[in-house]
C-alpha cells in the first residue's frame, strides 16, 4: 500500500486513481478484518519483504533456477512432475479416500470440498482413471495422494499398474507418510509402474520428536531407494525447524535421495489455535493478487517462505547434490490462473498474458492523464480502449514508454465466468497496481 502522504498526494492529481487505489485497499483490509474477528493473527505488512528479496538475489547470483515468475525456486534435480504441475494438462492427481491415520493440525484435506464423504473408499475411482486416459490430451503424469494412500494398499498398487499397462508412457508418482510402507509394498509399487515416491516427515513437535522423526524418514528412504526410482521428500517449512530441516537435507543427501520439495506452511482455515499456541501469525500481504483461489492450502504463514529459501541456499552453500526446490503457494494458485486464463484468451491488442503469474494485465491511466495518452497512442498507431465509466484509459503493457511521465498503473485481471457477457465470460479486474 501507499504511504498516506503519497496517497493524498495522489488524490489532488488524480482523483480517479487513488479513489480506485483505495477501493482496493479496502478490500483487502475487509477480508483481513473477517479474518481477525475469528482470532487469525497477520504480520505486521512488509516485515518480511527486503529479507525474502535479498535472499532471491542471493540465489539468482549463485545459479538457482527460478521458475513462474520466482514462485518456484529450485537446485539440483527437479521432477518432471513439478515441471508439469503448471499448465500441462496431461497432468492429474488422484485420491481414492482422504482417509488418513494421522492428525496433522496444519492437514488442509478439511478445506478441500465434500470431505466428509470423501473420508470413504471412492468405488468410482477406476473411472475416474478411465476418463483421465479418454481425454483429448495426451496423459503425462498422474500421482495418487490422500489421505493415506497405503491404507489401502491392493487398490493402490491396482491403480499404478492399470494406467502402466494402459499408458506407459505416464509418468507415476505416490504422496505417503509412510507408515505403511515396508518392503513387499515397495517392490509391489515397482512392478505397477511406479517411478517416484514421495515422502511427507512433519516437524516441528520438539527436539527429540524431530530427531525421531528424521530418523524414521531416513530409514524409510533408504528402503524405497532400493526398489524405486526416484525417492524424495515433499513437506512444509514450519518456521523455527530450520536447523532439523538442514539435517534432514544432510542425511537425504547421504543416502542420494532424488530431491526434496520445500513447501509453504500454510493455514487451511482451520485449527488456528495450533498456530496461535505456537506463536504464528499469516503473511502479511498473504497474496500479491488477493482473489479466491481454489487451492485447499490455505494462507501463508510468515516466516515459512523465508526459511525455504535459506534452505535452498544452504544447499548450493554446502554443494549437496540433492535437488531442492521451494514451491510456494503461488506457485500451487498459478496453475489455476493460468489454465482459467489460457483457456479464455483476452484480446491481445489491448491485454498481455504474464508469463510469470499468468495474469492478464493491461496498462491504465485516469484523469488529466487521459487526453494526453490519447494522443500519444494515435499518434504512434497502438491501440486502446476508454471507460465510459471512470473515464480511464486501457492499452496494452508494450506500451509502457508511450506514458512516461503520466501516473500509469498495471490492471491485473483474470478471465471469469458470466452468463450475460458474451461467450459466457468477462475480464474481471482484482487489482491496480501503481506505479506500474
Amino acid at each position: 500500500m501507499m504511504a498516506d502522504r503519497d496517497r493524498a498526494a495522489l488524490a489532488q492529481t488524480h482523483p480517479t486513481l487513488a479513489a480506485w487505489l483505495d477501493e482496493y485497499d479496502a478490500i483487502e483490509g475487509e477480508w483481513m478484518d473477517g479474518l481477525a474477528a475469528y482470532g487469525v493473527a497477520f504480520a505486521p505488512r512488509g516485515a518480511e519483504t527486503d529479507a525474502i528479496a535479498a535472499a532471491k538475489e542471493r540465489l539468482r547470483a549463485k545459479g538457482a533456477r527460478f521458475r513462474n515468475g520466482g514462485a518456484s525456486i529450485s537446485t539440483g534435480n527437479l521432477s518432471s512432475a513439478c515441471v508439469a504441475c503448471t499448465g500441462d494438462r496431461g497432468s492429474r492427481t488422484f485420491f481414492l479416500s482422504l482417509q488418513c491415520n494421522r492428525s496433522c493440525y496444519f492437514c488442509f484435506n478439511p478445506n478441500q470440498e465434500d470431505y466428509e464423504d470423501n473420508l470413504r473408499l471412492k468405488d468410482d475411482w477406476q473411472a475416474e482413471v478411465d476418463d483421465f486416459l479418454a481425454a483429448p490430451d495426451t496423459p503425462t503424469h498422474a500421482a495418487l495422494t490422500g489421505g493415506e494412500p497405503l491404507l489401502h494398499k491392493r487398490q493402490a498398487v491396482a491403480f499404478f499398474q492399470g494406467l502402466h499397462d494402459a499408458a506407459p508412457q505416464v509418468h507415476l508418482r505416490l504422496y505417503t507418510a509412510g507408515d505403511f510402507l515396508d518392503e513387499a509394498t515397495a517392490a509391489a509399487l515397482r512392478d505397477a509402474g511406479l517411478q517416484e515416491l514421495r515422502l511427507s516427515v512433519k516437524l516441528g513437535d520438539g527436539p527429540d520428536a524431530d530427531a525421531a522423526a528424521i530418523e524414521d524418514a531416513l530409514a524409510k528412504l533408504a528402503l524405497a531407494r532400493d526398489l524405486i526410482p526416484d525417492v524424495m521428500v515433499e513437506m512444509p517449512v514450519i518456521p523455527g525447524t530450520e536447523d532439523a530441516m538442514r539435517r534432514l537435507l544432510r542425511g537425504m543427501d547421504e543416502l542420494g535421495a532424488f530431491g526434496i520439495n520445500l513447501l509453504e506452511f500454510c493455514f487451511p482455515y482451520a485449527n488456528w489455535d495450533e498456530y496461535a499456541r505456537r506463536g504464528l501469525a499469516v503473511r502479511n500481504p498473504a497474496f500479491d493478487v488477493l482473489y479466491d483461489y481454489g487451492y485447499a492450502g490455505g494462507l501463508p504463514i510468515a516466516g515459512s517462505e523465508l526459511a525455504c529459501l535459506e534452505l535452498v541456499e544452504f544447499a548450493l552453500d554446502e554443494g549437496l547434490s540433492l535437488g531442492v526446490h521451494y514451491c510456494s503457494l503461488d506457485n500451487k494458485n498459478r496453475d489455476q490462473i493460468l489454465q482459467v486464463n489460457r483457456d479464455h484468451p483476452a484480446d491481445e491488442g489491448l491485454y498481455e498474458l504474464d508469463g510469470g503469474d499468468f495474469f492478464y494485465r493491461a496498462l491504465k491511466v485516469f484523469d488529466g492523464d487521459v487526453p494526453v495518452a490519447r494522443d500519444r497512442l494515435r499518434a504512434a498507431g497502438e491501440r486502446f480502449a476508454e471507460n465510459g465509466e471512470d473515464g480511464s484509459l486501457l492499452t496494452h503493457p508494450r506500451n509502457r514508454a508511450l506514458l512516461d511521465g503520466l501516473a500509469v498503473a498495471a490492471s491485473v485481471n483474470v478471465a471469469q465466468a458470466d452468463d450475460a457477457a458474451p461467450g459466457g465470460w468477462r475480464l474481471r479486474e482484482l487489482k491496480l497496481e501503481y506505479p506500474a
